[in-house]
């Protein structure tokens, strides 16, 4: 039987990319010592009052179809969220989404059209190329430089815009790099965007987990608010991934347009994960914080545990669940490193080049079990690469 061209166009890479995390988990399911630092799903439960707030809200009835576009209580305290950074919004500048890739897939399909291109930033997201070219657009890939700290220069951008450009996408802070734009070259894209008419779509999910500088909502530069759209969630910041819970902020257009999506995919979220969701953002939540010192803490043990280890370079994130690990001193590809960093160390992390060519050489860890368990992790992903580089010298030197 035949399939449509899309099957053809949402595989490929980034669907691969899981399959060392895949392999994790079953040897983890049978029984094996495996640590898992391939996946950015946070290892805290969900705060107690939020899943109160659910319990409570499925009890008192909210089973049934809710507002397609999202509750007005849940978006009200969203827009509250955006004006507490600068941003003039209001409800009906708001679309409730199953989760911020469904927001993102969503908004691919409202602004593009075959042919048109899109300016994206590499390494990134592995699911970005798939969702950009779902709707037959091209991603134009914009290297980021490791030996800059992979920190984004606006002339690249400037460099790459063509006639046929239609958006730059942005995350910030960064997956995989956990790194952020710094306001001056924000400020330049922005005008990049008002000189050549183009969407600045910007991922904001790991907002509030910065633990240096500040972070910047693309939707307060500006001259953005008619050509800005943010997609955010409560999944990283407030351990909420299997909730399916983000949402939109753009113009109103791109939201009644959105709205007209999501009659035909999903009609509207739970009613009562936004009766929770509601309450995580207008309630005061002393799990938040800590959760945030536990990342900060995490990323230190990492650097300190590396940081003697003569086959490794980190590059410490400013923000994020997530650490890049340059191991080019092994010999190794990032894919054979983490195949056997996890068939002979019983640790998984993904491969820097499932995120794009300019992350190779590097692996992406996750900073989602406690500090102990993650400087053991550190001191065999250590033995690893000494092992390999090692072995890498004495080949050459028999060669």
């Amino acid at each position: 039987m035949r399939y449509s061209r899309l099957t053809d166009r949402i595989a490929g890479e980034g669907a691969a990319a899981w399959n060392i995390h895949y392999r994790a988990l079953a040897r983890q399911e049978a029984g094996e010592d495996i640590t898992v630092l391939s996946v950015g799903d946070p290892d805290f439960d969900t705060p107690t009052p939020i899943v109160e707030s659910a319990v409570a809200s499925m009890r008192g009835g909210a089973t049934h179809y809710a507002d397609v576009q999202g509750k007005h209580s849940l978006r009200e305290a969203i827009v509250e969220r955006y004006r507490r950074h600068g941003v003039e919004a209001d409800p009906e500048r708001v679309i409730v989404m199953a989760g911020a890739q469904c927001g993102l897939y969503a908004v691919a399909q409202c602004l593009l059209d075959p042919g048109d291109e899109v300016i994206v930033p590499e390494p990134c997201y592995v699911t970005y190329e798939a969702v950009l070219r779902s709707t037959d657009a091209t991603m134009v890939r914009i290297p980021l430089r490791s030996d800059a700290g992979f920190r984004l220069d606006a002339a690249d951008i400037e460099a790459a815009i063509t006639p046929r450009t239609r958006a730059i996408m942005l995350n910030s802070p960064h997956n995989p790099t956990g790194q952020l734009i710094d306001a001056d070259t924000w400020h330049a894209i922005a005008e990049l965007c008002r000189r050549h008419d183009l969407w600045l779509v910007s991922d904001e999910v790991y907002a509030n987990l910065v633990f240096e500088g500040e972070h910047q909502c693309a939707a307060a530069l500006p001259g953005l608010e008619d050509r800005s759209v943010v997609i955010d969630s409560l999944s990283k910041s407030h351990a909420m991934t299997g909730w399916r819970l983000g949402w939109v902020l753009g113009p109103r257009e791109l939201i009644a347009h959105l709205g007209n999506l999501a009659l035909s995919m999903l009609y509207g979220c739970p009613d009562f994960i936004q009766d929770a969701a509601r309450d995580a953002l207008t309630r005061e939540i002393p799990e938040l914080q800590a959760m945030h010192e536990s990342y900060r803490a995490r990323r230190d043990a990492v650097c300190a545990a590396l940081a003697d280890c003569p086959a490794v370079e980190v590059i410490p994130p400013a923000a994020g669940m997530f650490l890049m690990v340059d191991i080019r001193a092994t010999g190794l590809s990032s894919q054979a490193f983490a195949d056997r960093l996890l068939d002979e160390h019983g640790v998984s992390v993904l491969s820097g080049e499932a995120f794009g060519p300019s992350a190779a050489g590097f692996v992406r860890l996750s900073l989602t079990v406690d500090e102990a368990r993650l400087t053991d992790a550190c001191r065999r992903l250590a033995r690893c690469a000494e092992t390999a580089r090692d072995t890498a010298g004495t080949l050459s030197t028999v060669q």
